[in-house]
């Protein structure tokens, strides 16, 4: 909305005037997005959480036989409103209209995949609030909702002459070409397979007090950087990356996303006062997924969101090796003390600030790993 304003300053005499040209460009429309987002979140934080505690929307905790000696640790939290992922989502949608260019068709793609995943995050977290437990949604109902978005986003790309070759492509972060220069069919097996993984991961980060938010303020600062980078012809022929005209544009709603973010993260940090719930968390992950796809960088997000993936793979690996055990010896046995790995680290004694902070820190390294391989092709 806020770009066309530049219009006015063409052929302008007034100094004012010719200060809109400012508009145009999107480094300037993108801090803009973050600003607002978060200036936003500020404004009305306040507002949502006491609505979601009129509302008797608190988070359950697992139980003492569930979770054992953890439920000590997280007790205290019983009752903390969730669902505070409208907060994310609404502010993000707000200044993605304000200052995105709206005839850019990938905007709205990852304005769908927000509303959509997040939609699917709300039932999840209706269901757990409404009964008490945290059951939720089926895992089953979650993989088909989040393939239905996959496949939207899928024939946005392949049912585009102009977009679908490059689109079929498989690109590796430290390589000139394409690992596979067409995936065929497995393209929409491809592209599913990133934006489950992707928001499922971020889904189980989602653990601790500000965790997941600060995590998805570096990974989306990085992927602004590589959606811009995208997106410009220039810069993307000079690092022989994959260039998409419309790429640019997605780093307003990524630093939106930043912007939201850090204004969420102000109450959402240790102690939080609110949960950003799956109603946040489906919602990014699903978001950092297909823009992963929309720059071609989709093997990237492995490193850029290293410690998604890496709590994600220690719920992988804790449950198929308690699962091998018990076939094998009649009980089955763990690696971690429990997973997601967060909680591992809680169970050895690390205080929980202590656990997020440095998995904040670990985030921001893996962060500017992915980015150093912009030129190591």
């Amino acid at each position: 909305m806020m770009y066309w304003l530049h219009h006015l300053s063409v052929g302008a005499s007034s100094e004012f005037l010719k200060a809109l040209n400012v508009f145009q460009y999107i480094s300037f429309r993108a801090v803009a997005a973050a600003v607002t987002a978060f200036l936003l979140s500020l404004v009305f934080g306040n507002r949502v959480i006491r609505q979601l505690i009129s509302l008797k929307i608190g988070q359950p905790i697992r139980s003492k036989e569930e979770v054992h000696r953890l439920s000590e640790l997280h007790g205290k939290k019983a009752g903390t409103p969730t669902m505070g992922g409208v907060l994310i989502l609404g502010t993000v949608l707000v200044s993605t209209v304000l200052w995105a260019r709206l005839d850019n068709h990938a905007v709205w793609l990852l304005v769908f995949t927000l509303v959509a995943c997040g939609l699917l995050g709300f039932w999840d977290d209706y269901l757990k609030v409404s009964k008490r437990n945290a059951a939720g949604i089926s895992e089953r109902t979650k993989l088909l909702g989040q393939g239905a978005v996959a496949v939207v986003v899928a024939a946005f790309f392949l049912l585009n002459p102009a977009l679908e070759v490059q689109a079929r492509a498989l690109y590796a972060p430290f390589a000139k070409e394409p690992l596979l220069a067409n995936l065929g069919w497995f393209t929409v097996v491809f592209f599913a397979l990133v934006i489950m993984g992707s928001s499922n991961a971020v889904n189980l980060t989602d653990g601790l007090d500000g965790l997941a938010a600060g995590c998805t303020v570096t990974t989306g600062v990085a992927y602004a950087v590589l959606t811009y980078v995208a997106g410009n012809m220039k810069i993307a022929q000079y690092l022989q990356i994959p260039y998409y005209p419309f790429a640019g544009e997605l780093s307003v709603v990524c630093m939106a996303l930043v912007g939201a973010a850090f204004g969420f993260l102000w109450f959402n940090c240790y102690p939080a006062r609110v949960f950003m719930g799956d109603t946040g968390s489906l919602a990014i992950g699903g978001f950092f997924g297909v823009v992963a796809i929309c720059c071609k960088q989709e093997l990237l997000l492995v490193v850029v969101g290293g410690v998604f993936v890496i709590e994600a793979l220690s719920v992988l690996i804790q449950r198929t090796y308690f699962k091998v055990t018990r076939r094998i010896y009649g009980e089955g046995r763990r690696v971690f003390l429990m997973s997601p790995i967060h909680h591992h680290f809680e169970l050895k004694g690390w205080k929980e600030n202590t656990v997020i902070v440095r998995f904040w820190i670990v985030s921001v390294m893996f962060c500017l790993l992915g980015l150093a391989t912009l030129k190591l092709r």
